[in-house]
C-alpha cells in the first residue's frame, strides 16, 4: 500500500517550477516524487515544508536530482537533510527564507 503523497506543481514569480509536497516520502512512492521531478524541465525549487517523513529511498530521489533541486524544508526535517550530506550539494532554505 502507498503512503500519502500528493505533489502540486507550481510556477514561482521568478518563473521557476515548483513542486510542493505534503504527506511522507517513503519507498512506496518514490516512484511518483521522480516522475514529478523527471518531468520538470529546468531548475526546481522542492518545498518539503508539509512532509511529516523522508526516508532513505526519498533522499536517493533527491540525490539523483541534486543538481537541478532547491530544498524548502522545516527545522524538523533540516537535520535529515544536513546528516545525508544533501544539504552541502545544495541549497536548503527554510520556509520563511527569502
Amino acid at each position: 500500500m502507498s503512503t500519502l503523497l500528493t505533489l502540486t506543481p507550481s510556477r514561482r514569480p521568478d518563473g521557476v517550477h515548483q513542486l510542493t509536497a505534503v504527506g511522507e516520502i517513503d519507498m512506496s512512492n518514490t516512484d511518483t516524487l521522480a516522475r514529478a521531478i523527471e518531468t520538470t524541465v529546468g531548475p526546481l525549487v522542492l518545498d518539503l515544508t508539509e512532509v511529516e517523513y523522508l526516508d532513505s529511498a526519498g533522499l536517493s530521489v533527491l540525490f539523483r536530482h541534486v543538481d537541478r533541486l532547491q530544498l524548502i524544508a522545516t527545522p524538523l526535517l533540516a537535520p535529515v537533510l544536513e546528516v545525508s550530506g544533501l544539504s552541502d550539494l545544495t541549497t536548503v532554505r527554510g520556509p520563511g527564507d527569502a
